[in-house]
């Protein structure tokens, strides 16, 4: 029989409401751990057989049979904790909104958490909390360019009336160069992906030569028609122009998309479309290229090809450009297709350099 010592007695109702605590999916673990000290004691158990079943020392079940004593179960709840206020009040949030959308620091050009928790005098938790609530996000910058074609509206109306409703019985590109591709190759072996251990390369590189790339992305079916070139001017434009010319067929008219470069308005690019009446120019708006889709393309002609591609030779980069644009052109690939990716004991340099999977920086474009 338990000593009348070890059993605590508790208040009317306590019990009831303890018990419900426990019950609860979203007690913390502290006030849970101090609600079943509480029970068992009241089943006259002692602190040192509470301490071995709950995992905690004796003297923690004599604070909290203490407390219990003294305030009831307000005791076993915890109480404000110096330091910060947790809150802030209205008047606080509406001065960090204002020093933030109206002010700049005297130290920096813009805010960071740790100047807004200087000036302010709040914690730096508290100001993430605000910016948070508000979408506020004073590191972040962004730039924009403002068109001044006194045709804006006009062109856009033109080009994303052929997006949303390609003419009848013709087909319509979206056209542009991307210049001065540069074939780079690195001083020094890859060091390939391995379990722990993400692929390695050198920071410097050697310059081989540059490869110009033409590209008609057609915008119903995603397919490239693409052409590779030593230099970038009206010649190998209007040679570009002829080759698409000839990949579709003579049934359809042409409406092609592209920028306002001085070489697609060149005088052979006007004899070209003199002698090919099918064909008809759409020019973007000046400072527009994201009217374009061919710039989705050859963004992904960049993380995917050139972002790590290495070459030895322009002659190797020619090589990937057309290997890349046959590879998006082509039927969905099959789970188990791929290139094999050469295996570290038979990947001297040079040999690796040829399976073209490393990155080539490309200026102009």
């Amino acid at each position: 029989m338990a000593r009348r010592a070890d059993v605590l007695d508790l208040r009317l109702g306590d019990r009831e409401e303890l018990e419900a605590w426990l019950r609860r999916s979203t007690i913390r673990k502290s006030e849970a751990e101090r609600a079943r000290i509480i029970l068992l004691s009241s089943k006259g158990q002692s602190a040192m057989e509470i301490g071995r079943a709950l995992g905690v020392v004796p003297l923690t079940v004599y604070k909290w049979r203490q407390r219990y004593r003294r305030d009831g179960l307000r005791g076993l709840r915890d109480g404000a904790r110096p330091g910060q206020p947790r809150k802030l009040s209205a008047a606080k949030v509406r001065e960090i909104l204002e020093l933030t959308t109206k002010r700049i620091p005297e130290e920096a050009t813009h805010w960071s958490l740790r100047l807004m928790m200087k000036y302010a005098q709040v914690t730096q938790w508290q100001v993430q909390q605000v910016w948070a609530a508000a979408d506020l996000r004073p590191h972040r910058l962004k730039n924009f360019k403002i068109s001044n074609d006194p045709r804006f509206a006009e062109k856009v109306v033109d080009v994303v009336g052929l997006y949303l409703r390609r003419p009848a019985n013709a087909m319509v590109l979206s056209v542009d160069e991307k210049t001065q591709i540069q074939a780079l190759d690195r001083t020094r072996p890859l060091l390939p992906l391995r379990p722990g251990q993400i692929e390695r390369r050198t920071h410097d590189y050697k310059r081989h030569g540059t490869a110009s790339l033409y590209a008609a992305f057609d915008i119903a079916t995603g397919k490239v028609i693409g052409r590779v070139t030593k230099r970038h001017n009206g010649e190998e434009f209007v040679a570009f122009l002829q080759q698409v010319v000839g990949a579709v067929p003579a049934t359809l008219d042409l409406h092609v998309i592209l920028d306002n470069s001085s070489t697609h308005k060149t005088p052979e690019v006007k004899e070209f479309l003199q002698a090919n009446p099918r064909v008809q120019l759409h020019f973007t708006p000046t400072s527009a290229s994201w009217l374009n889709a061919v710039e989705g393309w050859f963004s992904q002609l960049e993380r995917r090809c050139l972002y790590r591609g290495v070459f030895t030779s322009v002659g190797a980069l020619r090589q990937e450009l057309r290997r890349f644009i046959a590879a998006t052109t082509a039927s969905p690939p099959s789970r188990s297709s791929g290139r094999r990716q050469p295996s570290r004991s038979s990947m001297g340099w040079r040999v690796r350099n040829k399976s073209n999977s490393m990155r080539i920086n490309h200026a102009g474009h």
